[in-house]
């Protein structure tokens, strides 16, 4: 029997924490387990735990399939403009749809890495550092793009990386040790490529900044500009070209896959145990 160990979130901290209580609410007043409305609503346990305990944000599909499961006429669905408002910038919204629906994701960074790889106490001090009143909403919307990961059809990821971001030590030894075994662990996937540029390469194309493009079944590729305040999506063919042509040359100087898994071992190793 699964046990259900996620806290119960503050409801007049966020609008996240108001549906999580909300589901937990109405799901006990109906006598359901996690595990049985998880059955009724296509969606997995560790799903509902975490939705009710405001650790990822629902998707459009789980809040019409909670309101039909628990015959709530569509009020999760009212509440689910609302939490997606709140959780994601509105600059950024259109591009975490976009990526959500990607069969192909390719990005470069130079700073940080890729919120698709990054651990949980890994983001959480990142988004940190920039002091914001709403953490906890932040850091359940970046760990619920990972889902994309649990898809049948999970988009094919290529990652290229400067070492430096390696180096850049976020959280300390404890967390870094996570992340790198978490780096290890994502790039054996075959979907899955991590590459990265050693520091001895000093000059490089990817130093103009970060950027991601995505690719799709029907449609033009999008390209992803990370920035200062906010980031830029765009379809421009001609911009769209030059990330194109951008990324050949990253992986042109790129390690290959395992050379590269190899330098994370070596970073691993260097942190002790």
């Amino acid at each position: 029997m699964t046990v259900e160990t996620d806290p119960a979130p503050d409801p007049t901290k966020s609008l996240l924490a108001f549906f999580g209580t909300e589901l937990a609410r109405i799901r006990t007043k109906a006598g359901l387990s996690q595990e049985k409305l998880a059955k009724l609503a296509h969606t997995t346990q560790s799903m509902i735990s975490k939705v009710e305990a405001a650790k990822r944000v629902p998707s459009e599909d789980l809040a019409r399939d909670l309101d039909i499961a628990l015959k709530t006429d569509g009020h999760f669905q009212r509440l689910y403009p609302l939490v997606i408002h709140y959780a994601y910038p509105s600059w950024f919204l259109p591009f975490v749809e976009l990526e959500r629906i990607a069969v192909s994701i390719r990005s470069f960074q130079g700073q940080i890495l890729h919120g698709l790889l990054q651990t949980e106490d890994y983001a959480r001090i990142i988004l940190a550092a920039g002091r914001p009143d709403n953490l906890d909403d932040l850091l359940a919307a970046r760990m619920t793009r990972q889902s994309i990961f649990e898809r049948e059809d999970r988009p094919r990821t290529w990652f290229i990386i400067d070492e430096y971001v390696l180096m850049r030590h976020i959280g300390g030894e404890a967390v870094m040790r996570a992340q790198f075994e978490h780096l290890l662990e994502a790039g054996q996937h075959p979907r899955t490529v991590i590459q990265l540029i050693p520091r001895a390469i000093a000059a490089h194309p990817g130093l103009k900044g970060p950027f991601t493009v995505l690719g799709f079944d029907e449609g033009e590729d999008v390209l992803h500009v990370d920035g200062f305040s906010q980031g830029r999506t765009t379809a421009d063919h001609a911009e769209v070209a030059e990330a194109d042509r951008t990324y050949d040359l990253l992986r042109a100087m790129a390690l290959s896959p395992d050379a590269s898994a190899e330098l994370i071992g070596r970073h691993l190793k260097e942190l002790g145990t």
